[in-house]
């Protein structure tokens, strides 16, 4: 199992990284743009830190279908907001959800220190970025769809024997291109090109992604598949569903989890780590 290594910080085995998702979009499915003025982003990301965050994510596109935002918007949005947060968090391990090395080779000159491809690295470069700037790279599995569209019926034979082929290789590109070992995570991008059976299955078998080695991140937090397994709950409902996915995430040996609550998140986890049997059975 790796070590995980961002900036300063190391989390090994058995810890666990709190992520919280700040997002600069007018039309975030969760937050509705709460974050998106610049001032309400930067004092997003003060709030998490104080609640137990280690890394904070910052988006600036919405992952899902809607307006058109180009490299430059994108840029527009989260490039300034990194470099004032590195000023007023030096020790804070900033992450950037982008899928284009356009972005990540501005943001990375900005202060970040990982680049969060959830769309399954469509662009290679990205990876070039990550290498070129001693910084770190997460590669996850969203089915070969194009970003921020939503496949029709997709299928796999097996899903999880696709998540796990589809990320490794994804890791092993990114340390052939230059990237620190211990500095890739895998993410099997629950809801990403994936129905609601898919992803569960995900979940039950995370265990899988675990074995491989790479350090897994997991970002369930009020996903729709949470909604639709309690019975087609809104996005303001689904809390209790989350924190259930991430308890069983974590008892599976997830290592980073993405969430918009980053308090209940460290009380559930620090929970988790209380209860896990430890090696050699020692109390």
């Amino acid at each position: 199992m790796h070590t995980l290594r961002l900036r300063d910080r190391e989390f090994r085995p058995g810890e666990h990284a709190v992520m919280a998702v700040v997002n600069r979009t007018p039309d975030s499915f969760y937050d509705r743009g709460r974050t998106f003025g610049f001032d309400a982003a930067l004092a997003a990301v003060g709030e998490a830190v104080a609640a137990g965050a280690d890394i904070v994510d910052i988006g600036g596109v919405k992952a899902g279908p809607g307006d058109t935002v180009d490299a430059a918007e994108e840029i527009r949005r989260v490039a300034d907001l990194v470099a004032a947060v590195r000023e007023a968090h030096p020790d804070l391990v900033i992450s950037v959800d982008t899928w284009r090395a356009e972005v990540g080779e501005v943001v990375a000159g900005a202060g970040a220190d990982l680049l969060n491809d959830t769309w399954g690295g469509p662009d290679p470069g990205l990876a070039e970025v990550a290498a070129k700037h001693g910084i770190g790279l997460v590669c996850a599995h969203a089915g070969g769809v194009i970003p921020r569209t939503r496949p029709h019926r997709i299928g796999y034979g097996d899903v999880v024997a696709d998540v796990v082929s589809h990320t490794v290789a994804l890791a092993e590109r990114a340390v052939r291109a230059g990237v620190r070992e211990d500095a890739i995570l895998i993410d099997p991008a629950h809801d990403f090109g994936k129905n609601t059976w898919h992803s569960l299955e995900v979940g039950r078998r995370l265990g899988e992604l675990v074995d491989t080695g790479w350090p897994v991140l997991v970002a369930v937090s009020n996903k729709d598949f949470v909604g639709e397994t309690l019975g087609g709950l809104p996005v303001d409902e689904r809390h209790a569903g989350t924190i259930a996915t991430l308890a069983v995430s974590a008892w599976q040996g997830a290592r980073v989890f993405r969430v918009h609550d980053a308090a209940s998140a460290r009380a559930a986890l620090a929970t988790v780590g209380a209860l896990r049997p430890r090696p050699g059975g020692q109390l």
